[in-house]
């Protein structure tokens, strides 16, 4: 019998459409306006079927001596401030800070809600707004993220694209404080903050940037622009401080040159880089003290991360150790599964300590949780320590992995290249 020439057609037009499929997925407005939900659903399926918070990493604390490279842990006392720098103004008794209005509300902010994935360069955008920048989230994007899919953007990426696209210039900071973050705002700085979400449609803790706007000291909060949420969103104190801790109280304040002097001003010792860690690495330690369940967890993990800033690599790993220990005791509800998505004090901490089998698992471990493997940092760690142990070409899987899931990645060429490999 001869097939009908409609019904030829429709097979040839289903044919090219399913060939099509990858190369149409992969458009950008695609992926901005489909791709997320597709994603999304894959993620629900795979966290259905693996619960992605009862996923533990134990820390086996064995290091190669013979390749390891350890700087001496200098632990920090219990109850003491780190001392101030000496090329900076020192304080004398009677200095006394300025008084600040009880309530502050910036304006001027062009809210901007994120697409998929995107609240890192959203917020930025949002802050670049009040200094009058012409753009959006989506240039932002393009330089921070070359992959759509990319879990994370970090602060230093955010300030990258500041530093290198605009005329405006920024400054990075950890151990943030509720006062300090008042002053600035005070002063006519919004803050960008980072910080710990549970949204009411996701699966879990994971991270987040704000914008700070205001606050209020009669009702106890701050006010900030919020990519997801939405404008003028509002949290009490303590409840904002908590948030903040599960990332290491950082923020970020942008600026035009000709205010870097007020800047300076506001953050005293705090603009120096090297107090400003051993400063936060002080509070964490205060803080392990005086906290319990996922607080200290965090409180545990931001001492390593400061003294991974201050290159005690050794320190650091114990801090890591004791964080990853608390971790089980945490209920799973509640549990930062995603931690790893934002942070690579763990990874430096552990390969410079020796401890290269630890980088490997936890790499493994992170990435297996994923829904989707798109972390290029932690094929990276897991590249350089699989290379340390010998095993030179699952080093080199790794490292066209995270060139797969991040093009361009700086440090997998430069190492592929310093082993003779082609990218």
């Amino acid at each position: 019998m001869k097939r009908p020439k409609f019904s030829r057609f429709i097979l040839i037009f289903l044919t090219v459409f399913i060939l099509g499929l990858p190369a149409i997925y992969s458009l950008p407005v695609v992926q901005e306006r489909v791709g997320w939900r597709v994603a999304e659903l894959a993620a629900r399926i795979k966290y259905a079927v693996s619960p992605p918070e009862e996923m533990i990493f134990i820390p086996e604390g064995d290091a190669v001596s013979s390749t390891k490279i350890v700087v001496q842990s200098t632990p920090l006392p219990t109850n003491s401030t780190p001392d101030a720098p000496s090329n900076l103004p020192q304080p004398t008794p009677t200095q006394t800070l300025t008084p600040i209005p009880k309530s502050i509300s910036l304006t001027g902010v062009q809210h901007e809600y994120q697409t998929w994935n995107n609240c890192g360069p959203a917020t930025l955008a949002m802050a670049l707004s009040f200094w009058k920048w012409d753009g959006d989230q989506r240039i932002i994007a393009d330089f921070t993220k070359p992959n759509p899919r990319d879990k994370n953007v970090t602060p230093y990426e955010l300030t990258a694209f500041v530093e290198e696209k605009t005329q405006l210039q920024t400054i990075l900071r950890v151990g943030g404080e509720i006062e300090l973050l008042k002053r600035f705002l005070a002063a006519g700085f919004p803050v960008i903050i980072e910080k710990g979400f549970e949204g009411r449609d996701f699966d879990g803790w994971m991270g987040h940037y704000v914008l700070v706007t205001g606050y209020s000291d009669s009702d106890q909060q701050f006010t900030f622009q919020d990519s997801y949420y939405g404008p003028d969103q509002v949290m009490g104190y303590e409840d904002f401080e908590s948030f903040w801790r599960a990332f290491n109280f950082t923020y970020i304040v942008v600026y035009p040159s000709e205010s870097k002097d007020q800047v300076m001003q506001i953050l005293g010792f705090q603009a120096d880089e090297d107090f400003n860690y051993r400063h936060a690495a002080q509070k964490a330690s205060d803080e392990i003290y005086t906290l319990n369940g996922r607080d200290q967890f965090f409180a545990w993990f931001n001492r390593g991360a400061n003294q991974v800033s201050l290159q005690d690599f050794a320190g650091a790993a114990s801090a890591y150790d004791e964080a990853f220990a608390i971790y089980p005791d945490i209920p799973e509800k509640e549990r930062p599964w995603r931690m790893m998505w934002y942070q690579t004090g763990p990874y430096w901490a552990y390969y410079y300590s020796g401890r290269y089998q630890d980088v490997i698992e936890l790499a493994g471990t992170t990435l297996d949780a994923m829904s989707e493997p798109v972390l290029e940092e932690s094929f990276y760690w897991r590249a350089l320590s699989r290379e340390a142990l010998g095993d030179t070409q699952g080093a080199v899987k790794d490292l066209r992995s995270a060139l797969k899931f991040h093009p361009g990645f700086e440090p997998a060429l430069t190492r592929l290249k310093q082993l003779g490999i082609t990218p």
